[in-house]
């Protein structure tokens, strides 16, 4: 492939070099991979979030590694608050600027939650006539958002009903 190219013998060097570096990184990452995997299916908390559509074995394990006992919590508002997923807004007087996200919170657990969010498109999403709707008022970006805080607030009350059996070990 970088062979194809007409390139200085400096970029060359520099690409087979990187490339080497994502081949050793793949190799290391491969068993970690496997692990959490491995993890997710036998480790309560994470069974219980993978029953939710969109979340996978991985996202699973980050979620409830970032988002921890959600008994500290009073609400699923607190939890989309901690997870930096609320929109901020700025007012003066009577002009309101459109809110963005806060961002406060773990952005591997909001990285999670998009990640999930991404699969409301597909057909047999039981989000997609929701994703749709608000993908013609706000966009796809901002509507992948909103399934995600959506998601989050069920990952919520499923941890919340599991209780300390969430966070047993497996």
């Amino acid at each position: 492939m970088v062979a194809a190219r007409p390139l200085p013998a400096c970029a060359r060097e520099q690409i087979t070099v990187a490339l080497a570096m994502i081949d050793a990184l793949d190799l290391q990452l491969a068993p970690r991979n496997k692990q959490l995997r491995a993890y997710a299916r036998r480790q309560p908390g994470c069974r219980a979030l993978m029953a939710h559509y969109g979340i996978g074995e991985l996202t699973a394990v980050t979620i409830l590694a970032e988002l921890g006992d959600a008994g500290r919590f009073s609400s699923s508002r607190e939890a989309v608050r901690y997870a930096g997923m609320d929109i901020t807004v700025h007012q003066s007087d009577q002009r309101r600027a459109p809110g963005h996200l806060s961002r406060q919170g773990p952005s591997a657990l909001r990285w999670a939650l998009f990640e999930a969010a991404q699969s409301a498109a597909r057909a047999g999403s039981p989000d997609r006539d929701y994703y749709r709707q608000a993908t013609e008022r706000l966009g796809a970006n901002r509507a992948c958002l909103s399934v995600a805080r959506k998601l989050l607030k069920r990952s919520y009350h499923t941890l919340r009903e599991l209780g300390e059996e969430a966070l047993q070990p497996a």
